[in-house]
């Protein structure tokens, strides 16, 4: 979610190249707009989020490596990729319920969710709100609070504008893909207004019964003490060999990681995601 002049660069590089495999997609009307998806691979339904900015190409390599075990669901949130924007603000709850009526629109009754960034703070909220859709989450560079944000990003929100974006090169990769190729300024104008948006879900996050796999990088935009923070509330942290079953959420830090360096490192990510889907765990000694 540093949905910021960072991201830049991972969109260059990954966008164009990755444009070129992805599987064919399709439309489904949510909540007023046209809400572009692609569906790969079979097992049982994934659905995936991208980050602020972004769209199913620059979320790299990680949707057809999930697509080997997994049907996955890749979707464009409003107003970004080849989806539509109405006149309504992007919201994390916004976000949510759209996600929540794509999966009606499709007839996915329960899925395991990922989520990166914007994606993985839509999928906490979708796992809040609705539950019962949600059978775990993967979530990648996530936050629960605005407090747990790094004081360089803090600082950071106060001084964005529209036109610090829209003469960026990554503006002009939205254009290519974008449903209103005009309308990259007011998407600005909605993410900038999400940075500004309250963000304090701990007691919501606290009465999770939903699994979730917290992935963060060692330099991301959440600070360390607010990913553990986070798996805290979810039951994690606890001494792991006195004979109790370990909890069912998990915590996963990549080492020189920074934000826009998660998404790519596509191997580690499945080495977390996979095992945590399908329920495995390290063998302990003495077992």
């Amino acid at each position: 979610m540093f949905r910021t002049a960072l991201i830049a660069g991972a969109l260059l590089i990954a966008g164009p190249v990755l444009a070129q495999s992805q599987p064919a997609g399709d439309r489904v009307k949510v909540n007023g707009m046209e809400m572009y998806y692609e569906v790969s691979g079979e097992g049982d339904p994934l659905i995936v989020l991208h980050g602020a900015y972004m769209n199913i190409p620059s979320m790299g390599a990680i949707i057809p490596k999930l697509a080997e075990t997994h049907k996955v669901y890749a979707l464009e949130f409003q107003g970004h990729g080849r989806t539509t924007d109405i006149d309504r603000p992007i919201t994390y709850p916004n976000l949510a319920d759209d996600v929540a009526a794509f999966m009606d629109a499709v007839g996915v009754e329960k899925a395991d969710v990922f989520g990166y960034s914007m994606g993985a703070a839509a999928g906490l909220q979708l796992a809040i709100r609705h539950p019962e859709k949600v059978n775990k989450l993967a979530a990648a560079s996530v936050a629960y609070d605005a407090e747990g944000w790094q004081p360089a990003f803090k600082a950071f929100i106060p001084q964005m504008t529209v036109e610090m974006f829209v003469n960026m090169p990554f503006a002009e990769e939205h254009r290519k893909l974008a449903a209103n190729p005009d309308g990259f300024p007011a998407l600005v104008k909605k993410l900038i207004a999400l940075e500004h948006e309250p963000m304090a879900w701990g007691p919501d996050v606290k009465t999770l019964k939903t699994p979730v796999l917290i992935i963060t990088g060692d330099a991301d935009v959440a600070t360390l003490e607010h990913s553990v923070a986070l798996f805290r509330l979810l039951g994690g942290g606890v001494m792991g060999d006195m004979g109790k079953p370990l909890p069912a959420s998990r915590l996963a830090v990549m080492p020189a990681t920074s934000h826009t360096a998660v998404i790519g490192q596509t191997e580690l990510l499945h080495a977390f995601i996979e095992p945590f889907l399908k329920g495995k765990t390290p063998k302990r000694m003495f077992e």
